[in-house]
């Protein structure tokens, strides 16, 4: 008989679990002020940025400005030279720059209603939620990452967006818990349940979560050598800027991802610009083909396994002066890390872009004839219509194409397979998301990363998974589980 899930239990559980984790910044400055104007800026700073980098950036900014009269004196320029490097802070400076008038127009004091508040620059209803439920203490459930992906890990509600988890909630969540339950569930989700292998093993819930679509991390000391045969575990991921990544905490996501083969597209830096960090991430060899453009393309493998040999590019310097093909060879396979081409505005690529998918598909049937071939990588392609949001309106775009879907069609026709339809053919999976109209959030999105393999391999493979819930790109990763 299925139990009901205890809501009051849970929360009462994980509030005594979580007291002694780190307090999210947003609430610390909401004890240390009190000032509905200091928890509204750093809310807006928090958005995609870790709690260290919000801290910092706060701390700078209120002592330029502690409140919306001496904002206004400072100009977008010095703001965003104040909060740098907070994810996005130029677009968040112009928020910022902007704040003092608007709130003006309204009056002149932080509004304490949601709806209002979604009416200032850069606030949307997570947001605006926070901060009514923080700096007012007034019934509002703030919905962000965490509070969604945790709620339906337990069943607790069935939802696809932050937004529709708010409105389900406010049906079903008692209010006594409103005020609350996002600094529960952002400290537990940061430190416990964290999105991506969460460490169920010492969850003090455990034996009450139900672990809906959780895959739980391997307890440490319990990893077998990655050279002895076991299930490997390859991840895909176009980082669109390595450096950026790096800022945020790239080597500590490595070690929580906790992959055999990391391949990396769109490094966007040149080789003498490869940070000893990065080259040398406890547990990893490393392997970079960077473009000789500058901030531009290049790809990179990250891997337990020491490859026999390592070959950069096609061996034709039209595609590889853009750093776009790196092939590690296994003793029992080859992973070819690539990165196609986009066809361009105009499709002014095209043509260079069929030439390339046209030299790597022999490249690949070259290498299939040998062992097997793991081809993953950003394709710069959504296959079918169930690829992409909204496929009607983009038939002519670059991605979208009637000849890059056909050259799909023929890449898998010669004798290679899709891993992620060998288990899901639903629409609604995606990996890639414009930063433009919050179209993450709204998960408007295209699935162009892939690991694909050929077909005599097809056996080994145990699973195939789209990460949607590992930030830090407009990519998340992609993984395959390969015997």
């Amino acid at each position: 008989m299925k139990m009901e899930f205890d809501i009051d239990l849970i929360l009462a559980m994980l509030a005594k679990e979580v007291a002694d984790y780190k307090v999210p910044v947003v609430d610390l400055i909401a004890v240390q002020s009190q000032d509905p104007y200091q928890v509204l800026v750093a809310t807006i700073l928090s958005a995609r940025t870790k709690d260290e980098t919000t801290a910092g950036a706060a701390a700078r900014l209120f002592a330029r400005a502690p409140d919306l009269l001496s904002l206004a004196a400072l100009s977008e320029e010095e703001i965003a030279r104040l909060i740098y490097p907070v994810g996005f802070y130029r677009s968040k400076a112009g928020y910022l720059a902007r704040l003092p008038a608007a709130v003006t127009s309204m009056g002149g004091a932080i509004p304490a209603e949601v709806d209002t508040l979604t009416k200032l620059p850069g606030v949307g209803r997570k947001t605006a939620n926070l901060v009514v439920s923080v700096a007012f203490h007034k019934p509002a459930i703030c919905v962000d990452t965490h509070v969604h992906r945790i709620m339906n890990i337990w069943g607790y509600v069935q939802t696809k967006t932050p937004l529709e988890t708010e409105m389900a909630l406010r049906g079903k969540l008692p209010q006594r818990h409103w005020l609350t339950v996002n600094s529960i569930l952002v400290a537990f989700g940061q430190g416990t349940c964290k999105p991506i292998f969460p460490h169920c093993d010492r969850c003090v819930i455990r034996q009450y979560c139900p672990q809906i679509g959780v895959t739980p991390r391997r307890v440490p000391g319990s990893r077998r050598n990655a050279a002895m045969g076991r299930t490997l575990k390859l991840l895909c991921w176009n980082v669109n800027g390595i450096r950026a990544m790096e800022k945020k905490g790239f080597a500590e996501l490595v070690r929580d991802l906790d992959p055999d083969i990391l391949a990396l597209q769109e490094t966007k830096l040149q080789e003498e610009q490869v940070s000893d960090e990065l080259k040398n991430i406890e547990g990893y060899q490393s392997f970079w083909h960077c473009a000789g453009r500058k901030g531009y393309a290049g790809v990179a493998v990250y891997s337990r396994i020491a490859p026999l040999s390592v070959r950069y590019g096609l061996n034709d310097p039209a595609f590889d002066n853009e750093g776009r093909v790196l092939t590690l060879e296994f003793a029992d396979f080859f992973l070819i890390n690539c990165y196609f081409p986009n066809a361009g505005e105009g499709l002014k690529r095209l043509d260079f872009k069929l030439a390339f998918n046209r030299a790597l598909l022999e490249f690949a049937q070259g290498l299939a004839a040998q062992k097997s071939v793991v081809l993953c990588g950003d394709y710069n392609v959504a296959h079918r219509e169930i690829d992409l949001k909204n496929p009607k309106s983009n038939e002519h775009n670059a991605g979208f194409t009637l000849q890059e879907r056909s050259w799909m069609d023929d890449f898998l026709a010669a004798g290679f397979v899709d891993t992620f339809r060998m288990f899901n053919n639903e629409p609604g999976h995606y990996s890639w998301w414009s930063y433009r109209l919050n179209a993450r959030a709204k998960d408007i999105g295209w699935r162009i990363d892939y690991f694909c393999v050929d077909e005599k391999s097809r056996h080994r493979v145990l699973g195939a998974a789209i990460l949607k819930d590992v930030m830090g790109s407009d990519h998340c990763p992609v993984q395959l589980d390969f015997k």
